[in-house]
């Protein structure tokens, strides 16, 4: 599998988020009952003229702009002409001529390097509809029909499925972060067809490209192109590369396997136009400014702030920025004077514990950063312990009231040091053998007289307090 040298492109289809479909006024919304976000356009019915979505636009072009393509001056569309019974039309409303963003490029990384990804266009276009397949039945649901899409291709300058992946990862997270779609893989928000060749590691021509056509998660694409490497480096040992054909293949996940499904057309037998009846318009420079405004700092940018500015671990500040509103309740608790490490530590352990568990949104989420702070005060003022600290926390969740009710002179933590020396000298004298042992070189008994500290105090003592107090009395 390694003895050749894989070259790798994706086209990366997103559904984008808006109240309507790109080109019509239908509710543009997941929804599982068929056929009931259409209208007259999406039906392709006599007479009717599209009209273009000015949110997607916009999204769009912000995409364009984190991807560091060039956007045009105009804005076109083109018809893609084929025949499908998904496409009422006979054709599609897509971008040939001059999409919202060109040559343009991405880092990510993997296997912790840092690789520039290029990036041939991205452009906007409609869904086609979507088939159900029973046993002898075929039925369209055309809720799809017109959801705005953005389809983002490649330069074949990947060269692994890890690569790949990455890639789709970095840009789900982008999507995600710039608002402009959920990215959802369970709805259908993304798929994916991946472009598959070999060639020579000296060889300056690519191998056939063999394309893997609608792959709705990442870890089908990891198989779907180590499939496909090892599929056609076994026929180049074999000597039979000739018959790797430029065709289309979709994944067969029970299988495991790509299955031929036709071969590959080229672009010229789509006889792409310009669409009549979109006329081109003008992108204002002033527009596309105030879009680049609303661009937020990306996961990766944040992870580098995270690592340098908060000296956070490459772990903690990858956990904190995987969702944005992880992020964005991380800043909040900045924001309010909560110190990073503690405010990184309890989100990634006690918060996310709890909504990963109960798939829970953190907006949602009872604690709030202002509520977290309540408890890391009197933390810090040395009221409560860490111990109880989290008793606290569990009680505010469950009782959905505020942590500062449950913060009373019951807790208070002892940090007296004289009231702690009187108790400590009682624990010691109470245990003189114990004492012996321990100067003996039995040292792991100092975790015995703390513990006796604890439970005298019911857990109130100062930890840190009493460890100084035990080491200088047991010297």
């Amino acid at each position: 599998m390694g003895k050749y040298k894989a070259v790798i492109g994706l086209e990366m289809h997103c559904e984008l988020k808006s109240n309507s479909k790109v080109f019509s006024s239908a509710r543009n919304s997941y929804n599982e009952i068929p056929n009931d976000n259409i209208s007259a356009v999406d039906m392709a019915f006599p007479g009717i003229l599209p009209v273009v979505n000015k949110k997607c636009v916009k999204d769009a072009l912000k995409m364009s702009m984190v991807l560091h393509c060039k956007q045009p001056e105009y804005m076109y569309f083109d018809r893609k002409n084929y025949y499908y019974p998904d496409l009422p039309k006979g054709y599609q409303i897509t971008q040939m001529t001059d999409p919202v963003g060109t040559d343009g490029y991405i880092d990510i990384e993997c296997n912790k390097e840092v690789k520039k990804v290029l990036i041939h266009d991205i452009h906007l276009e409609e869904d086609a509809a979507s088939l159900d397949h029973y046993f002898d039945t075929t039925c369209i649901d055309y809720n799809r029909a017109g959801v705005p899409l953005l389809e983002l291709v490649t330069e074949p300058c990947l060269s692994s499925a890890d690569e790949a992946v990455a890639f789709l990862e970095t840009m789900r997270s982008a999507y995600k972060y710039c608002d402009v779609s959920e990215a959802d893989t369970k709805k259908g928000q993304i798929r994916c067809d991946v472009n598959v060749s070999i060639m020579d590691p000296d060889a300056k021509e690519l191998g056939t490209r063999v394309e893997v056509k609608n792959i709705n998660s990442f870890g089908n694409v990891y198989d779907a192109i180590n499939y496909e490497i090892k599929r056609q480096s076994k026929l180049k040992d074999e000597g039979r590369y000739d018959e790797v054909e430029q065709e289309t293949r979709r994944w067969d996940e029970d299988a495991e396997k790509t299955i031929r499904m036709r071969s590959k057309v080229d672009a010229i037998d789509y006889k792409y136009f310009v669409d009549p009846n979109l006329p081109k318009f003008k992108i204002e420079k002033s527009w596309l400014e105030e879009i680049k405004k609303e661009i937020p700092l990306l996961a990766r940018e944040r992870k580098l702030k995270y690592t340098s500015e908060y000296n956070l671990s490459d772990y903690d500040a990858g956990v904190l920025v995987k969702e944005i509103d992880y992020a964005k309740y991380f800043e909040d608790c900045i924001n309010i004077g909560i110190e990073a490490k503690t405010a990184s530590n309890w989100i990634t352990t006690q918060i996310l514990g709890e909504i990963n568990r109960d798939n829970l949104n953190i907006n949602d989420f009872y604690i709030t950063p202002e509520f977290l702070k309540q408890i890391i005060d009197e933390v810090n003022k040395g009221t409560i312990s860490s111990k109880q600290a989290k008793e606290i926390f569990y009680k505010s969740l469950e009782s959905k009231k505020e942590p500062k009710t449950f913060i009373n002179n019951d807790m208070a933590q002892i940090s007296d040091k004289n009231e702690l020396e009187t108790i400590i000298d009682k624990i010691l004298l109470d245990n003189q053998n114990q004492v012996e042992e321990y100067k003996n070189g039995k040292d792991n008994l100092f975790d015995y007289f703390v513990g006796q500290v604890m439970k005298n105090t019911r857990g109130k003592a100062n930890p840190i307090i009493t460890k100084e107090i035990l080491k200088e009395k047991l010297k």
